[in-house]
Order: structure tokens, then C-alpha cells, then sequence
């Protein structure tokens, strides 16, 4: 079983990030969706990428956003890819010269592999539990059974993850990476270190199990 990546969404604080960066988190995640409880402003994600330590993918969150917004995020911040969680268009999404993924919102029946091919050019697709239009962080789950196994390109499993059942969902789902946000929080919009930890540590518990 090849190794599942781990990406933490939503952070605002650079001891965080450095935290969990240093214990071998693969990606984080910056929202730039204002009415989100995690949103960030530029200044603050700048200093908050400045102190990271290499190899670790930093993602820009946006849903819906304008072309110039998005121009303007990625102007500021050194961004390595981008997440794309509202209606946008695989033309709008790679018109930005990085690589990125897309969400596809299982909370309503989707087809994944429809959803494939349409962004064909996406690094990979996220499958969250939110329905089309609702932005993700709900911390409610979709049924893991619907991942599908023959899509050709990297999924990502993400909506209601938990330190306590992410173990459970990659067995079940078997996807390329996991995705969390509102899990590893002790309270909305505020990430909780030790879960933050332990949530990492479960993921990295699975791969040693079958090794």
C-alpha cells in the first residue's frame, strides 16, 4: 500500500504550520474565502509560507473567487498549488500557470469519473462531503464506499475526517491523500495541535501496519 499523503487545511498561525510541517505534514492548506472562519489575508499567509521548511506544498484555497483575485493571492504568496471549491470552469482553473486540484462535492451524487474528465488537466481531484455550491469544513462525512478505485488520476478524501476515524477511511477508501480541517480544531476556525499530531500520526500508523 503506497503511502497516503497528508494535507491540514485552514491554518492561520505560523507556530502551527511549523509544528505540524516538522512532523511531516505533506501539504498545507490557506483559505482565501472570506466568509470562511479560516480565511487569511495575504500579509499573514506570506509569513506564514516564509517559515515553513522545504518540501512542504503550500495549496491556496478559493471558491468562486474573480480571475484578479486570484491573480492577486498568488502576486503575494508563494503558492505551489491550487484548490478550486466553487463552480469554476477547468478553463478558469488552469488559466493561472499552476498546477491544481479540483473539488467534486459528494454530498450530492456526482459522477467522479465524469468529474475526471472534465478537468483532465487537474493534478488531482478532491472529493469533499459538501454539497454543489456549500463551501467544505462542515465536518460531516460522505459515505467512504463511494470512492471510486478505477479513476485515473490522484482522489483525495476530505469531509469529516477525525483523528479517531481517518485510519478507518483510508482502509475503506484507499485514497492517494487525506485532506482535514475542521477535525483537528477545538473549536471553529481554531486549529488543536495535539490533534493536529495525532491526526498525522494515525495516518503514518495505517502504512506502518502494512508494511
Amino acid at each position: 500500500m503506497a503511502r497516503t499523503r497528508v494535507k491540514i487545511c485552514g491554518l492561520t498561525q505560523v507556530e502551527q504550520a511549523v509544528l505540524i510541517a516538522n512532523a511531516g505534514v505533506d501539504a498545507i492548506g490557506l483559505v482565501f474565502y472570506p466568509p470562511s472562519p479560516r480565511h487569511i489575508e495575504v500579509a499573514q499567509a506570506r509569513t506564514l509560507v516564509a517559515a515553513l521548511p522545504p518540501f512542504v506544498t503550500t495549496v491556496a484555497l478559493f471558491m468562486d473567487a474573480a480571475a484578479t483575485e486570484v491573480q492577486r493571492i498568488l502576486n503575494g504568496v508563494a503558492i505551489d498549488l491550487l484548490q478550486f471549491h466553487g463552480e469554476e470552469s477547468a478553463t478558469f482553473c488552469a488559466s493561472f500557470g499552476r498546477p491544481y486540484i479540483k473539488s467534486v462535492p459528494m454530498g450530492e451524487s456526482q459522477d467522479v469519473a465524469a468529474y475526471a474528465a472534465r478537468y483532465a488537466d487537474a493534478a488531482g481531484l478532491l472529493l469533499d462531503s459538501n454539497a454543489l455550491g456549500v463551501a467544505g469544513g462542515s465536518g460531516e462525512s460522505f459515505d467512504w464506499q463511494r470512492m471510486p478505485q478505477d479513476v485515473p488520476m490522484p482522489l483525495i478524501l476530505a469531509g469529516g475526517l477525525r483523528p479517531d476515524n481517518v485510519a478507518e477511511a483510508i482502509a475503506i477508501a484507499a485514497p492517494y491523500g487525506v485532506d482535514v480541517s475542521s477535525g483537528v480544531e477545538r473549536d471553529k476556525g481554531v486549529k488543536d495541535p495535539a490533534l493536529m499530531l495525532r491526526f498525522i500520526d494515525e495516518v503514518n500508523g495505517v502504512e506502518n501496519k502494512t508494511r
